[in-house]
This record gives structure tokens, C-alpha cells and sequence, in this order.
């Protein structure tokens, strides 16, 4: 068996292994990589370590590091509430309101789990209370998250067009956060449809905060007395959080400030982004202490141990040549388009069942003796690729569906389970197909 066969291998292994045991597919790969590295490319530690991504260890540290304190002083929650007011209470615009929020937070630097992690249980809640379909607004969280997820300053847009920077390709930041914003949006208007998001309209919550005095003055049955006083204490402790929730303290005004800050340094004075994000992030620590304590431990190092482990395996098999050995038997299928299909097909496959940050990490890389013959459009195929490792993420085996799943509220989770598992494989089975016919095949 060649060197180049047996280290491909060992990255399917790493999937299986890391889908099945629970364990890191990072660790994994940084393990791989001082195997494979040592005793089939005959390279050194410092071999090794030359293929250890910094400046996407510093993204990933840096903007997670700033979210973590956003979260930390209430930034996020604010956000959150603030977009379910401005829809009035109007039921029909609350799915919107929960894409729009994921779309927004993963859009500015969250990462995509975490995003959801924070709105899934609100929108669970409010989908439970208000008689929304369960799969109509885990879906639309899922999907927003992916809308938004790569955006130039977001953790898949920087691991993107980092890889392409790195490999010399030509990239399109802008067009790659277009084609997962518009895909997901599409994808979310279908659902919106198929699962009686219409139906919806014309019915209206009210404002939130007259609708609890309302139920409470309800439990109290208009008397005064004892009861009265019961109820009073029900609405101070209902109405205060939210109060508070919306509320503009200054760390807060601080923060949202740091967060345009962080978008104009990026896309309008091209500073990078991790260092500008972990710089405001220092800021915050600085002037509000209290608010940041925890925050270093909400860093999501997991996920910086994913990408950075994928990435230095990724560069192991670069150095060994295994890239372009892979590279040269795609392409000897003699059909590009044939070849740009199946590698939609195998980033979609293997993320609905593992980590989508893995996937793109490891398959960009593995594409690019491919799109070096020039045969097909460099910002088409990433596009498509990128998109179709991302879309499946509302399948229940990967962290956003698993997170839905979880945040759901009075529902028969078994059957919920089955949904959003008959979901995914649809999704899994039509989205590469129609991100390669409207991406790839213009060649664009």
C-alpha cells in the first residue's frame, strides 16, 4: 500500500473514529499527524508543527473570546429579545426573528453551534407555547446559523478563504457568504410553506410584557388581599428578567460598539480579524472585569482543537504529496463535473455525521489539485462545497440538530428525532445536487 493511500485511510478512520467514540477529530488528527508524518513522510516535529495553522488558531481565540464576553454581560440575550420586540408579537415572524438573530451572531464571529446553543431553547420554547411545528423553527435556527456562517469575519468564512489564501487560489469572500445566505434563505422560505408557516399569519402575541401582567392578573381572579400580593410578586419575577434582558447597560453599548468596530476594522480597513477581535475583547476584560472571569473558559476550544488538529494533518499529507496524488485521480475520472458532483456529495455525506468545520478543513485542501486544472471555477466549486458541508447540519447526529433536539419543549422527542433525521437525509440528498447545477455547472 502507497504512502498517499494509507494516509487517506487514516482520515477516513479519523471520521469514523471521531463520529462513533466521541472523541476530538482534532486530537485525532494531530495524533494522525505525528504518526503518519513520522513513520510514512519521515518528517520531524518541526516538519510537523510548520503545518500548524497560527493565524486561523488566533481567529478561532480571538473572535470566540470576544462572543464569550458578549455573552457573558448579556450582549447576546439582548439581541435575542431586542428582535423578537420589534416583530410586535406577531407569531408568523417569529421563526424569521430566531434565522435573522443565529444568522446575525454567527454572521459577526460565533461559532455556528454556539449560536444555537443560545436561541434554540427561546425558540424551542416560544415554538411550544404558540402552537409552531417544532421542525418548522429548529430548522429555521439551524438555517440561519448556516446563513450567516460565512460571512468574512465568521469562523467558516475565515477557514475558507484562509485555505484558499494559503493554496494561492483565487477567492471570493463575498460570494461565498452570498451563496450560503441565499441557499439557507431558500431553503428556510420552502419550509416556511411546507410545514404551515402561513397559517400562522394574523395571529398576534401582543406585547410581550402587557401579556404576562395579563396572565397574571388572570391567576390572581381580579381580588386583592393575600392573592393580590402573590400576583404581584409573580409579575415583578416574569417581568423583570426581561426588563433587565433589555435593558442597555453600558458594558453592553460597549459591546455592540466593539462588534461594529470589529466589521469595519475587517471588511472596510482589512485588519485581520483575530487579532482586532481579541484586541476589543482585552478592552471589555479591561474596563469590565466582572463580565469576562469566565469567559476564557467559554472559548470554544473544542473547536479550536478540531480545526487546527484537521488543518496540520491536512499539511502533513501536503508535504507527503499525498494532495496532489489524490488530486491526480480525481481528476483522471475525465469528467470535471462528474468529479466536482462527488465531492459535494462526500462533504455533505460525511458532515451530516460528523463536524462540518472538519470537513471543510479537510476537503478544500484535498480539492485543490482539482480546481488547479482550471477545467472548473475555483469560486463556484468552493462555494458549492462549502455550502453542501453546511446545509446537513440539521441533521440530529450533528451539534445543531442535536442542540434543536435537545432545546425542544413538550414534544414527543422520539418522533422529533425521526423528523429531523427523515430531514437531514432529504436535505443530504437534493442540496449538493442543486448547489452543483447552480454553482458548479455555469462554471462560475
Amino acid at each position: 500500500m502507497s504512502a498517499e493511500l494509507l494516509s487517506i485511510l487514516v482520515l477516513a478512520v479519523l471520521f469514523v473514529v471521531g463520529t462513533t467514540r466521541s472523541v476530538n477529530m482534532g486530537a485525532l488528527a494531530f495524533a494522525a499527524a505525528f504518526g503518519v508524518g513520522t513513520l510514512a513522510a519521515g518528517l520531524d516535529a518541526d516538519g510537523i508543527f510548520a503545518g500548524f495553522p497560527g493565524d486561523l488558531f488566533v481567529v478561532l481565540v480571538g473572535v470566540t473570546y470576544f462572543f464569550a464576553i458578549a455573552r457573558a454581560n448579556g450582549t447576546t440575550d439582548w439581541l435575542v429579545h431586542a428582535g423578537i420586540r420589534l416583530v410586535r408579537g406577531r407569531i408568523a415572524l417569529i421563526p424569521w426573528v430566531m434565522f435573522t438573530v443565529t444568522g446575525v451572531l454567527t454572521a459577526i464571529g460565533a461559532v455556528s453551534p454556539a449560536a444555537v446553543a443560545i436561541v434554540a431553547p427561546l425558540a424551542m420554547g416560544f415554538a411550544a407555547r404558540y402552537g409552531i411545528k417544532p421542525l418548522l423553527m429548529g430548522a429555521l435556527v439551524v438555517h440561519g446559523a448556516q446563513a450567516g456562517g460565512f460571512s468574512p469575519i465568521s469562523i467558516y468564512g475565515s477557514t475558507v478563504n484562509g485555505i484558499l489564501e494559503r493554496e494561492g487560489l483565487p477567492g471570493s469572500p463575498i460570494a461565498l457568504f452570498l451563496a450560503s445566505l441565499f441557499a439557507n434563505l431558500a431553503i428556510a422560505a420552502l419550509l416556511f410553506v411546507a410545514l404551515g408557516g402561513l397559517r400562522l399569519r394574523g395571529r398576534d402575541l401582543g406585547d410581550l410584557g402587557d401579556e404576562e401582567a395579563k396572565e397574571a392578573k388572570e391567576g390572581d381572579g381580579g381580588s386583592g388581599g393575600t392573592g393580590g400580593t402573590a400576583t404581584g410578586t409573580r409579575t415583578r419575577a416574569r417581568t423583570t428578567p426581561d426588563a433587565d434582558l433589555l435593558r442597555l447597560t453600558p458594558a453592553r453599548i460597549a459591546t455592540l460598539v466593539g462588534l461594529v468596530a470589529l466589521v469595519v476594522a475587517v471588511l472596510i480597513f482589512d485588519l485581520d480579524a483575530g487579532l482586532t477581535a481579541i484586541t476589543l475583547a482585552v478592552l471589555l476584560a479591561v474596563v469590565w472585569p466582572e463580565d469576562s472571569k469566565a469567559a476564557v473558559a467559554h472559548i470554544t476550544w473544542p473547536t479550536v482543537l478540531l480545526i487546527c488538529g484537521m488543518l496540520t494533518y491536512v499539511a502533513v499529507l501536503q508535504e507527503m504529496g499525498t494532495i496532489d496524488w489524490a488530486g491526480e485521480h480525481v481528476g483522471s475520472i475525465g469528467i470535471p463535473l462528474l468529479a466536482a458532483l462527488l465531492f459535494c456529495y462526500i462533504g455533505a455525506v460525511v458532515s451530516a455525521f460528523a463536524s462540518s468545520v472538519g470537513i471543510i478543513g479537510a476537503l478544500i485542501p484535498l480539492a485543490v489539485p482539482f480546481l488547479e486544472q482550471g477545467e472548473i471555477g475555483v469560486v463556484g466549486m468552493v462555494a458549492a462545497l462549502s455550502v453542501s458541508a453546511t446545509v446537513v447540519d440539521v441533521s440530529p447526529f450533528s451539534t445543531n440538530g442535536a442542540l434543536v433536539l435537545a432545546a425542544a419543549e413538550d414534544t414527543d422527542r422520539e418522533r422529533f428525532f425521526r423528523q429531523l433525521m427523515l430531514y437531514g437525509g432529504a436535505v443530504t440528498l437534493l442540496a449538493p445536487l442543486v448547489l452543483w447545477l447552480a454553482l458548479v455547472v455555469p462554471g462560475l
